[in-house]
């Protein structure tokens, strides 16, 4: 019996608590509470308040080093494949073709100075699958992949979670592939060539 009415007296304890907090906080909410972002050391020492933001027009700010959504500098791509090959999630789609020697100046170089040997025409971002893992951005030589802090870029339509990157257009890529073609089947014709000669040569 003794029990039952410990029971009562805990519940009400508990419930006068939870109320008492309550309370607390709705008298308070007269007050606004500070806007220090999570990294500010006065985050913890502002007034107690009304803490709830009007989205949109504010947001709780993001510390400096806050890894969101990924963006790519496709100038500095070198379209080596590491970040696609390194990422968990397969969230990185590359394409790439080959520069022929005399596109080397049009395509350009790094702002390190690396010379670019691949047009990147195909470089997707499927943001919805990426978890920010990080992997990709550690792994790109060039560091032009980067964690941005933008963290609010919901979509109605999933396919506008796709980010693309690439630098040729479906008709350059095209014409594109259709040079470094060519210049394929001129080399295996001068390698061709060049065989049948020697073979002559030795024969003779």
């Amino acid at each position: 019996m003794s029990e039952y009415f410990s029971n009562i007296k805990a519940s009400a304890v508990t419930i006068a608590t939870g109320m008492s907090i309550t309370l607390k906080h709705f008298f308070n909410a007269i007050h606004r509470k500070g806007d220090a972002g999570i990294d500010d050391p006065d985050y913890f020492r502002q007034v107690d308040g009304l803490c709830t933001l009007q989205y949109p027009r504010e947001a709780v700010p993001v510390p400096v080093n806050s890894r969101y959504r990924l963006y790519n500098d496709i100038e500095d791509c070198i379209g080596c494949g590491q970040c696609e090959r390194a990422c968990p999630v397969t969230c990185i789609a590359i394409e790439t073709i080959k520069v022929v020697h005399e596109d080397l100046a049009v395509c350009g170089k790094t702002s390190g100075g690396q010379q670019k040997k691949f047009w990147v025409p195909v470089f997707d971002i499927d943001v919805a699958k990426c978890m920010t893992c990080g992997i990709c951005v550690s792994v790109c030589p060039t560091e032009c992949l980067v964690h941005t802090p933008v963290s609010d870029f919901s979509e109605f339509d999933r396919q506008n979670m796709i980010y693309h990157f690439g630098n040729l257009s479906r008709l350059e890529a095209e014409a594109k592939k259709r040079k470094v073609a060519e210049q394929q089947a001129q080399a295996a014709k001068e390698k061709q060539a060049a065989a049948a000669k020697a073979a002559e040569n030795s024969g003779q």
